[in-house]
């Protein structure tokens, strides 16, 4: 459900979870549960591609999200781009309308971590070299997928003790981490369900179509405006007349808010969260169980 969310809205997620409960197995169906590129969306992704000679000579346009997987041994230029004289587009552009991966991402460097959050909000990097400056787009999908502990043991079997388990989650850097808006705990599959009858499962196509649903209704919404996903829409917008929330809907929200619990960034991407859930649900606007689905997101993975 999470992975359905996140795709319909293009909300950055974050998995926490046991080895092999599924954390890379799920991020790597996130392109497929996405609508192929349209033409302005392919162009650009083409582009960037073409320039970090990733082309073949008799290639289309890429009409597919890309995925970019970088091992956790990544340096900063190779997640945002560098070279020594003109830049070349990293990994975070090479993504660009696609999903960027980390997995194992407490392992990467804090410096590389870091250099994400500054493209997490504006959708491009600047690249300032001896010869000059260079931007290119990086609009992506972020992914992230931990362990809970380094040792990456089960939890019957983890020895580590509580200050090795809190340093290692705190590789993960606050402001980060409030940059993403989905975060959740993934639990190892039950037996029961493990052999459950392959029948009753979604596939990816079925859970493609209501992603597809839910874009097209955010599309409407925003038509005219300079936003076509939720995830990008600002919170001062959230705020004010015509799409401000009536207070009875909002009042758990602003609890949070009050006690600290919540801080103005991430009270505006509950907002965005919940008008996601409304889209998939059918609603014209967020309800309170929406609300409290995107706040469940937000606050309550761990």
């Amino acid at each position: 459900r999470a992975l359905e969310v996140a795709a319909a809205g293009s909300h950055h997620l974050y998995f926490v979870g046991a080895p092999g409960a599924g954390k890379t197995m799920l991020a790597e169906r996130l392109p497929g549960l996405l609508p192929a590129l349209d033409r302005d969306a392919a162009l650009e992704v083409t582009a960037v591609h073409s320039v970090a000679g990733r082309l073949l000579e008799q290639a289309r346009l890429v009409r597919r999200p890309p995925l970019q997987a970088p091992h956790h041994t990544a340096t900063v230029a190779a997640l945002v781009g560098g070279g020594s004289h003109l830049a070349r587009p990293g990994a975070i552009s090479l993504a660009h309308n696609g999903v960027l991966f980390l997995d194992e991402a407490p392992e990467f460097s804090p410096r590389a971590l870091d250099a994400l959050r500054q493209p997490l909000e504006s959708g491009v990097v600047v690249l300032h070299r001896g010869g000059g400056a260079v931007t290119y787009p990086a609009r992506f999908l972020l992914v992230l997928a931990a362990n809970p502990c380094p040792c990456g043991s089960r939890a019957h079997e983890c020895d580590c003790a509580p200050q090795a388990r809190r340093r290692y989650q705190q590789r993960l850097s606050g402001p980060l981490l409030d940059r993403i808006d989905v975060r959740v705990q993934v639990d190892p599959v039950a037996h029961a369900e493990l052999f459950a009858d392959v029948g009753t499962r979604e596939s990816s196509a079925q859970v493609a179509v209501r992603v597809a649903t839910a874009r097209a209704a955010a599309a409407e919404r925003w038509r005219g405006m300079p936003w076509r996903s939720n995830s990008v829409i600002p919170g001062s917008v959230l705020r004010a007349a015509p799409w401000a929330l009536p207070h009875q809907v909002l009042r758990a929200t602003e609890g949070y808010l009050q006690r600290g619990q919540l801080s103005a960034r991430g009270f505006d991407r509950v907002l965005r969260l919940s008008w996601t859930v409304a889209d998939l649900a059918g609603h014209l606007a967020p309800t309170a169980g929406d609300l409290a689905e995107a706040l469940y997101y937000r606050t309550g993975w761990a």
